[in-house]
């Protein structure tokens, strides 16, 4: 299944779900030594490789970490040639003040927000459904 590419469409139907925890971004150059199952997503990057995780398992593995998130994800099946979704939820994000970090996977997009404004980006991003 290919997922939705409709841009209407999927705003109407993205339905955020907010997972539980408290998440963090990190940086390694020896991702050998880190247990996979335990993470969340990585991402190879020129420096290192970024690491998605708990914030307890980056805690437990003595990683560094200067943000710490709420992990939502539209439960919606987007394209990955969906047009203006990123677009759309991003912009209203920040015309509230919300930073989000976006990571777009086979099925869903996932959004990172500041911890304190998970109930305020929750709100917004539910109102695109109404």
């Amino acid at each position: 299944m290919s997922g939705e590419k409709n841009l209407a469409a999927l705003l109407k139907s993205m339905k955020p779900k907010h997972n539980l925890g408290e998440f963090v971004f990190c940086k390694t150059t020896h991702l050998e030594q880190i247990n996979l199952s335990q993470i969340i997503m990585t991402f190879k990057e020129e420096e290192s490789t970024t690491i998605i995780a708990k914030k307890e398992v980056a805690d437990q593995l003595n990683l560094d970490y200067s943000y710490i998130a709420t992990w939502i994800t539209l439960t919606v099946h987007s394209s990955l040639e969906a047009v203006g979704l990123t677009a759309a939820f991003s912009n209203a994000l920040a015309k509230n003040g919300i930073s989000c970090n976006v990571v777009a996977a086979y099925y869903h997009d996932h959004i990172f927000v500041d911890t304190k404004d998970t109930e305020k980006a929750m709100e917004i991003l539910n109102k695109f459904s109404e």
